[in-house]
């Protein structure tokens, strides 16, 4: 008998096939069955970076007094982060007045992929609407801290900043017809904001690996 968890890590992993066969791509990568990552209960690392709209210098401890924090890994270039990028904003509007304190973050090198450069990044979050940060990790350190493996790559914090939730946004996926809606995500930040425990079981991310500069991609994400 296959448990629980191992079976939507078999899920995810068959999905992560299937959507990169239709995308014509073998780039795709999963936090499935990675050794080396941040692990629930441990506290957000800090970060100090650059919002790519405003030039503002945002930390975690700027949103002290929030229920909870998350914090998600994306880019512009991937077509993961293009599939749920509209409910990423639609998420931080639904919560904004309920405690929930949303920062996105990209830490790819945008030496092989320009779409990705702060200008770009910053371009992005102007025709989006971003109502959230939108910080450049230039030296991938954030990106590392967290251990982010792809985009999108979501990380839930509690109120005593522990982590409470890494895994997917939704079951969509791009060029699949189920829609996007955030649930996976939206019912972790559900119990967080209620002081509720989050359910262990999680489905990993997926989405395009992070692109590290040269000679620097760390450990956990090989």
């Amino acid at each position: 008998m296959i448990r629980r968890g191992r079976w939507l890590r078999l899920v995810a992993l068959g999905g992560l096939v299937a959507t990169s066969l239709a995308m014509g791509t073998a780039r795709a990568a999963t936090s499935a069955d990675k050794e080396g990552l941040l692990a629930l209960g441990s506290s957000a690392p800090d970060f100090h970076l650059p919002d790519v709209v405003s030039g503002k210098i945002v930390s975690r401890d700027d949103f002290i007094g929030k229920k909870a924090l998350l914090v998600i890994f994306i880019c512009r270039h991937c077509p993961y982060v293009t599939q749920m990028k509209q409910g990423l904003v639609q998420l931080a509007k639904d919560y904004a007045t309920k405690g929930l304190a949303v920062v996105a973050i990209s830490a790819n090198d945008p030496t092989g992929v320009p779409e990705d450069a702060p200008d770009r990044l910053k371009a992005m979050a102007l025709e989006e609407h971003f109502t959230f940060p939108y910080l450049y990790d230039e030296s991938q350190g954030t990106a590392k801290a967290y251990t982010a493996i792809c985009t999108p790559d979501p990380f839930l914090f509690d109120r005593h900043r522990r982590l409470v939730y890494r895994g997917q946004f939704d079951d969509s996926r791009p060029g699949s017809v189920t829609p996007v809606t955030g649930n996976d995500l939206r019912a972790a930040i559900d119990a967080a904001l209620a002081d509720q425990p989050v359910s262990a079981t999680q489905a990993p991310s997926v989405g395009c690996s992070i692109k590290w500069q040269p000679g620097h991609e760390p450990a956990y994400a090989r």
